[in-house]
C-alpha cells in the first residue's frame, strides 16, 4: 500500500486522476511522462482500451460518496453496472455478486439494501457502497482518494480496518491519498509526500517517520498532535501559503515557507536525491549531505 500525503492543493488527486484519464481535456493536459500498467502506457492507449482497464483492472474510490453515487439509481444497479459492462454477467449473476460485495464491505441485510437509494444510507455506509463498486471487478490496483475525510473517527477506523482486511483477502495493491499522516502511519507500506504538484520525498513508512529529510515533511510531522510525555507539546503550523500551480517551477516550490533555505533554492528546482535504501528527497540539503558522506 502506497500512501500519498500533502496538504490541500498539493496535486494528489489531480495526479492520480490523470493516471486514468479522468481529467477533462481541455483544460487538463499531460505534457510528458509515462503511466506503465500491465505492459502498456496508459497515456498512449486508445479511449476504448483505457475504458476496459478503468474499473476492471484499476478501481477508483472518489472523495465524496454523496456526489459520486447517482441519486436516481438504487445502489444495486450502480454496483451491477461494472459487473455487466466489464465482466459480461447477466442480471441474475450480477445481482448475486452485488449482494456478496455489500456483505464483503460489512453492510447488513445486503439483499434488501440493494434496492435502496444513496440518500437512504449514512455517510459511512455510502462509503462502503463506493468501496463495493470499486472492488466489483476484482481490480489489481485500487486508488482511494481521501475516502475517510468526511467521516467521524469511529467510522474512519472501521473503513481503515476494512481496507486492510480486503487488501489481504484480495491481494491487490492500494494507493491511498490523504492529508492525514496518522492514517498513513497505520495503513501504508511506502509514502510519497507531495508539495507544489511534485513529489518531494518518497520512503518506506517507518523510515519516513523515523528519519524525515525534506523540510516540508519535517514541518508536517510537527503539526501532528502527540500525547507522549508528561506535557502535551504545543501544535506548530506551517507559515505561508502553498504555491499556485500552473507554471513550471524555476525555484524550490517550498522555498518561501522553508525554515532553512539555501541560496541555490531561489534559482533551481531541486531534483530528487537518493539518501538511503528506497528513500529519496527533492532537497538541496540532501545533496549537501550526500556530498559530505562521499567526501
Amino acid at each position: 500500500m502506497l500512501g500519498v500525503v500533502g496538504e490541500s492543493g498539493s496535486g494528489k488527486s489531480v495526479t492520480m486522476m490523470s493516471l486514468l484519464g479522468l481529467l477533462p481535456s481541455p483544460p487538463a493536459d499531460v505534457h510528458s511522462g509515462t503511466v506503465t500498467f500491465d505492459g502498456k502506457d496508459l497515456l498512449k492507449v486508445d479511449p476504448e482500451t483505457l475504458r476496459t482497464i478503468r474499473g476492471r483492472k484499476i478501481g477508483f474510490i472518489f472523495q465524496d460518496p454523496m456526489t459520486s453515487l447517482n441519486p436516481v439509481f438504487n445502489v444495486g444497479y450502480q454496483i451491477m453496472e461494472p459487473l455487466r459492462v466489464h465482466m459480461g454477467m447477466d442480471k441474475k449473476a450480477a445481482e448475486a455478486r452485488a449482494q456478496e460485495l455489500l456483505e464483503l464491505v460489512g453492510i447488513p441485510d445486503a439483499k434488501r439494501r440493494l434496492k435502496d437509494y444513496p440518500h437512504q444510507f449514512s455517510g459511512g455506509m455510502r462509503q462502503r457502497v463506493m468501496i463495493a463498486i470499486a472492488l466489483a471487478c476484482d481490480p489489481q490496483v485500487l486508488i482511494a482518494d481521501e475516502p475517510t475525510t468526511a467521516l467521524d473517527v469511529t467510522i474512519q477506523a472501521q473503513i481503515l480496518e476494512l481496507m486492510k482486511d480486503l487488501r489481504q483477502k484480495l491481494g491487490m495493491a492500494v494507493i491511498w491519498i490523504t492529508h492525514d499522516l496518522g492514517v498513513i502511519a497505520g495503513i501504508a507500506d511506502r509514502v510519497m509526500v507531495m508539495y507544489g504538484g511534485q513529489i518531494v520525498e518518497h520512503a518506506p513508512v517507518k523510515e519516513l517517520f523515523r528519519n524525515p529529510k525534506h523540510p516540508y515533511t519535517k514541518a508536517l510531522l510537527k503539526t501532528v498532535p502527540s500525547v507522549r510525555g508528561a506535557r502535551v507539546r504545543r501544535l506548530t503550523t506551517i507559515e505561508g501559503q502553498p504555491p499556485i500551480l500552473g507554471a513550471q517551477p524555476t525555484s524550490c516550490p517550498f522555498r518561501d515557507r522553508c525554515s532553512e533555505p539555501l541560496t541555490v533554492c531561489a534559482s533551481k528546482n531541486p531534483p530528487r536525491y537518493e539518501v538511503g535504501n528506497g528513500h529519496d528527497v527533492a532537497c538541496f540539503h540532501a545533496d549537501a549531505l550526500e556530498t559530505a558522506h562521499a567526501g
